[in-house]
């Protein structure tokens, strides 16, 4: 079943070029989607030090933060079960207004196996497309993070290429996987955000 994602948009006065911002929930069936506000700090940080999720996503610090959420082109957003408002991810996304990409930054699901970052991913393609019309979405992931390269599989993103030990962490130097589309793949027909069958590129 799809579910119809409801989002507003206000323009504010600003010094900066682009003053779009997300000012109302993303709403789908189970999810609640809204921006996070500085009390909200504590808990995304919570969410990037646990160990389930640690080696996947850069962890930041309160400044880092707070400065996303007052950031025009900076998207760091909370998810929510809608049924009871239990916070249950984050994302932070950027938005280059001139060359019209969107770049999912971090993305973290906390109540997993339950097909809620499948509905969160298609939320973000959804807003960057058909509200923000962006051209290309894009992603990097690691290559252990198996769950996540099968959800960006599963909704026909495209595999653009690895950058090998582009990132040094804790357990080394990671290479970092791209995946991408294109504003003419998400309104081919049928749609690949609507298509049930995932098409693998990346070969663990």
């Amino acid at each position: 079943m799809v579910h119809v994602i409801c989002v507003i948009l206000v323009i504010t006065a600003s010094n900066k070029e682009n003053t779009m911002k997300l000012i109302s929930k993303m709403t789908s069936k189970r999810l609640s989607i809204s921006d996070a506000e500085e009390s909200d700090i504590n808990l995304i940080i919570e969410i990037e030090e646990h160990p389930d999720n640690r080696d996947f996503i850069w962890i930041g610090t309160h400044e880092e933060h707070l400065s996303e959420i007052n950031d025009n082109q900076h998207l760091l957003l909370v998810f929510r079960r809608a049924d009871d408002n239990t916070p249950i991810g984050y994302s932070l996304s950027r938005i280059d207004f001139n060359s019209e990409i969107y770049e999912l930054r971090r993305f973290v699901i906390t109540d997993k196996g339950k097909g809620y970052g499948r509905e969160a991913m298609k939320a973000h393609l959804k807003y960057a497309f058909e509200s923000l019309k962006v051209n290309r979405f894009w992603l990097d992931v690691y290559p252990d993070n198996a769950v996540g390269i099968k959800l960006y599989e599963s909704l026909n993103m495209h595999c653009d290429g690895v950058l090998r030990q582009n990132y040094k962490a804790d357990r080394g130097y990671l290479d970092q996987i791209i995946y991408s589309m294109l504003k003419n793949e998400y309104f081919a027909e049928p749609s690949p955000i609507l298509s049930g069958a995932a098409s693998p590129r990346w070969q663990h």
